[in-house]
């Protein structure tokens, strides 16, 4: 199968470099490498022109087509019409040396499957589970023959009867899934949601839904939308041999403020894509966690290592739970 690689970047040419590093070293190279820069400076630019890399093209938008959403649009346009699927990697991400053969594998495998994500393995907490122990579901996630350590805001939802009642990267009526990934297990495992640091898709989806333009900007969770609307398209999976490690590279990033808003808001967004008419249950359900990991995102503010982040971004979780009572989101059809 012909594919396409798109990669949206911002400031980041380090990183950029050493993810196509890792994309040289592929059993399967993209037939083209699309570079969407919304850099303020040339920094990345000379970077490409300094180290080539075959099927790669370069380009730069100005400040009307910068972000994320955009920047993703663009390059959707730019895909050669020959290419069965379009792949997407955050510019922070490096890949093992098998990852598009086993992304494009998997499309060739079934042809139900709409969107195929891989498993960041540099972020997975998954272990073993040992015999003869006893492992208290409060405190880990068991699946499968294998245990994760909940978080603290995910132990606080289990002893209060809100955790997930779904499996990983499936969204309930009330939204806030799980989100531990998946073991590595090797197999491959049907979700709602794919990660933008590593997703890929049929190009017919393309011809029918782009992404949504209310996550223009920085556009967080746009990746949780677009997955939810492939949907209609066909099955999501994440292949646990699409092996990757996503480094998060805080340049780029909005404050923490900012940040905060947009977890409340843009996480309405998408539950309300979910689930367009949720019952008195899951609204109480979503409104209660969405007020609950606030609570816990203050008490960062006496506890943790970043104490001003956290403050900042409790409060930007308070201001965007608040502008719900007279400022909903408008879906997009």
């Amino acid at each position: 199968m012909k594919f396409s690689l798109i990669i949206c970047t911002y400031m980041r040419p380090e990183p950029l470099l050493k993810l196509l590093q890792s994309v040289r070293l592929q059993s399967a190279y993209p037939d083209e490498i699309l570079i969407v820069d919304g850099s303020l400076n040339n920094k990345t630019e000379t970077v490409l022109r300094e180290n080539q890399f075959e099927n790669l093209k370069y380009f730069l938008v100005d400040d009307a087509g910068r972000g994320l959403t955009k920047q993703r649009n663009f390059g959707i346009k730019k895909v050669n019409s020959n290419s069965e699927v379009v792949c997407f990697l955050d510019d922070d991400t490096v890949l093992e040396p098998d990852y598009f053969e086993e992304i494009i594998k998997t499309f060739q495998d079934n042809k139900d499957i709409i969107g195929v994500g891989g498993v960041a393995i540099n972020e997975n907490k998954w272990k073993p589970q040992k015999a003869n122990v006893h492992y208290k579901t409060k405190k880990y996630y068991l699946f499968e023959d294998y245990f994760y350590p909940e978080g603290l805001r995910n132990i606080v939802r289990n002893y209060l009867g809100l955790s997930s009642n779904l499996g990983p990267g499936k969204m309930p009526n009330y939204s806030h899934g799980r989100t531990c990934g998946f073991p590595m297990t090797g197999e491959i495992y049907e979700v709602d949601l794919l990660i933008g640091m590593s997703m890929s898709f049929r190009k017919t989806v393309f011809e029918e839904i782009k992404f949504s333009k209310f996550f223009e900007g920085y556009g967080l969770y746009e990746d949780a939308d677009f997955s939810l609307r492939a949907l209609q398209f066909g099955k999501n999976v994440i292949n646990t041999k699409a092996k990757l490690s996503h480094f998060h590279d805080p340049s780029g990033r909005p404050n923490q403020y900012k940040y905060g808003k947009m977890v409340v808001r843009n996480g309405w967004y998408v539950w309300r894509v979910k689930n367009p008419k949720p019952n008195f249950k899951d609204r109480f359900k979503w409104n209660v966690i969405t007020i609950l990991l606030t609570i816990i995102r203050f008490t960062n503010t006496f506890s943790g290592n970043n104490k001003k982040e956290a403050f900042t971004e409790a409060m930007g979780r308070t201001i965007g739970w608040w502008s719900l009572l007279f400022d909903k989101p408008k879906i997009e059809k």
